[in-house]
């Protein structure tokens, strides 16, 4: 899934602590109502499970290239984009990618990328288009970032304050080719918790065979080589 989903903590005198977040399900009670849009209800409402993974639905790569579709419909609906003419193939399901997102926004030319992109799916643009696109797609994939840096910044920040530390050092493991890809996916998540959690030293560590489990075992590696670097 593609998520940020274990914490381990490798400093405090309480000794070493490994936490699987597995938070998808955070919000699935309301909580995350605030922050969510009309479009993640319509993603939410088309998927195989309504009202459960809400927090996931929002940030993992599964589900990114959705809200940007159903972005676009709207604009489209409003005469914003591809002048305003209702284009059959925005309406499939998963027709946009989100690997199309890491793709525009990896190429220094990234309007052209747009344009490449939208051309062979068949649909008409203009200029004004491609940059709404760009847009577009910038903005899912920050949100997405700063959500799950916010929710690493939490985790970090309260096992600081329950441990009574005035800093903690902290690896978080990740996995998923959003994260990875993604050409500003990993930084923006990680300027996110130094911005809410200034007080924690946060190590990313990725994982590389795609799971929980993985990104469990670099963190577990990562306490042992500090614990070994103190000796």
């Amino acid at each position: 899934m593609e998520e940020l989903r274990n914490v381990a903590g490798v400093a405090g005198s309480s000794g070493h602590m490994c936490i699987n977040m597995e938070w998808g399900a955070f919000g699935d009670d309301g909580s995350l109502d605030m922050l969510s849009t009309c479009f993640d209800a319509s993603v939410d409402q088309a998927s195989i499970n309504p009202g459960k993974q809400r927090f996931e639905k929002m940030i993992s790569g599964m589900y990114l290239g959705e809200i940007v579709r159903h972005i676009l419909l709207h604009l489209t609906s409003l005469g914003v984009l591809f002048r305003g003419q209702q284009i059959q193939l925005l309406q499939t399901r998963d027709i946009f990618k989100t690997k199309f997102l890491s793709e525009i926004e990896s190429d220094s030319l990234a309007l052209r990328q747009v344009r490449a992109i939208l051309e062979d799916l068949g649909l008409p643009l203009t200029s004004d288009d491609a940059l709404i696109v760009l847009e577009v797609c910038q903005a899912v994939s920050q949100r997405a970032a700063q959500l799950c840096g916010a929710g690493v910044a939490a985790v970090v920040e309260k096992i600081r304050e329950n441990r009574g530390l005035e800093e903690l050092t902290v690896s978080v493991g990740v996995d998923g080719t959003l994260y990875k890809l993604h050409p500003h996916f990993s930084r923006l998540v990680a300027a996110t918790v130094q911005e809410l959690a200034p007080h924690c030293v946060v190590t990313f560590l990725q994982s590389e065979d795609g799971s929980g489990k993985g990104a469990a075992l670099v963190t577990a590696v990562a306490c042992r080589l500090a614990r070994l670097a103190r000796v």
